[in-house]
């Protein structure tokens, strides 16, 4: 019975990885990247190790995850500090 649950959950961790990196959106990137680091806590939980667990938890979803947030919400409030591909960047087009 737990080689079932060890398949679904190796299953989901590459979901989770495969969704966390090919989502458009930043903040739906991240929190499925807090959710992988989660798993992987469970993860290492069955694996036997307990401390390295809590790490992957504390550090892996916790610290980095706060840190990935607060960075894209520095990120959606300042203007975008370089010249879009369509202007360029002198102002006015060379005629």
């Amino acid at each position: 019975m737990m080689i079932v649950f060890d398949i679904l959950l190796v299953a989901t961790i590459i979901w989770i990885a495969v969704g966390s990196l090919s989502q458009r959106q930043m903040f739906k990137s991240v929190v499925m990247f807090v959710i992988f680091g989660l798993f992987m806590a469970i993860a290492w939980i069955r694996l036997s190790s307990p401390d390295v667990a809590m790490a992957e938890a504390a550090i892996g979803a916790g610290v980095t995850g706060a840190l990935m947030l607060d960075a894209i919400g520095h990120l959606r409030r300042s203007e975008t500090p370089y010249a879009s591909a369509a202007e360029p960047e002198g102002g006015e087009p060379d005629a």
